[in-house]
């Protein structure tokens, strides 16, 4: 696994492999903007020619983007549909311009619709980004969810499903995040339940298909549904299934990503300790 974390891109884009290679990531998700705007300045030509310099100089070999809080690709108010459609497709640009290869996003809220509607809605807008953006090389990433509220991609055969009705699967992929499968009831602690798991996302899913794994510890209980992450081997989790994906050949070089509360020492802390598992 190619260890990393989420960092920083205040004073613009470019300097979030600076951030990365300063707490020692080989790997980085980052914002491609502010996060709770939905519009945005195009980047700058010498913004993106400093981007692809600073990484280049950096040593970290992937980036993932990670979009908007704001967009909701299953909203079933049509100006908010929309509106997300339009940002994402803003997002997909702005990671085709840098050359970075992955955009991960939460599936959406089905807002009160039920879930059948919202995992439709989902690939139907997915649909209608890959006709607005053809030839893009960068792919979606599904994220797997905690289950609060309404939104959807707790359940691995949500998001099974997603992918299956996109028309062009091959720009769909998908993250896995360890404080949301647990919160989602995946009981990753015991060699039993992690085993469990993984064969459930193997059979659903297919591990071809994952891409980016979120590594995160929780504060919250089994099965609680709740989205709290927690820094490694602090929380419910504990260091078990954190040493047991390090040693998986199943994810062997894919992107491990960091996404624990705190600043820049918080996640040297954090990487040190999962290398010290590796």
């Amino acid at each position: 696994m190619i260890l990393g974390a989420h960092v920083s891109t205040a004073g613009g884009v470019q300097k979030a492999p600076l951030n990365g290679k300063k707490i020692g990531a080989a790997a980085i998700q980052m914002f491609a903007k502010n996060q709770n705007q939905w519009k945005a300045k195009p980047y700058a030509e010498e913004t993106v020619a400093a981007f692809r310099q600073n990484l280049a100089d950096s040593g970290i070999s992937v980036v993932v983007i990670h979009d908007s809080y704001l967009i909701n690709l299953c909203a079933p108010d049509p100006e908010n549909r929309r509106k997300s459609l339009e940002a994402f497709v803003d997002e997909l640009e702005r990671a085709e311009a840098l050359g970075v290869p992955y955009l991960v996003t939460h599936p959406g809220s089905h807002l009160g619709q039920g879930d059948a509607y919202g995992v439709g809605e989902v690939a139907n807008s997915l649909n209608e980004i890959h006709a607005h953006t053809p030839g893009f090389k960068v792919m979606t990433l599904l994220e797997t969810t905690a289950g609060q509220g309404t939104n959807l991609g707790y359940m691995l055969d949500q998001i099974a499903e997603m992918r299956e009705r996109v028309l062009e699967r091959s720009r769909v992929g998908v993250c896995a995040d360890t404080a949301h499968m647990f919160a989602a009831g995946y009981d990753l602690r015991t060699e039993e339940g992690y085993e469990d798991a993984w064969r459930s996302f193997r059979e659903i899913i297919g591990f071809e298909h994952l891409k980016a794994v979120h590594l995160n510890d929780t504060k919250k209980k089994l099965g609680s549904r709740v989205d709290r992450h927690d820094h490694i081997g602090e929380g419910e989790l504990g260091l078990e299934p954190f040493r047991r994906l390090l040693h998986d050949p199943r994810f062997a070089g894919i992107p491990g990503i960091l996404e624990t509360p705190g600043e820049e020492e918080d996640y040297i802390r954090n990487l040190d300790t999962l290398r010290k598992l590796q």
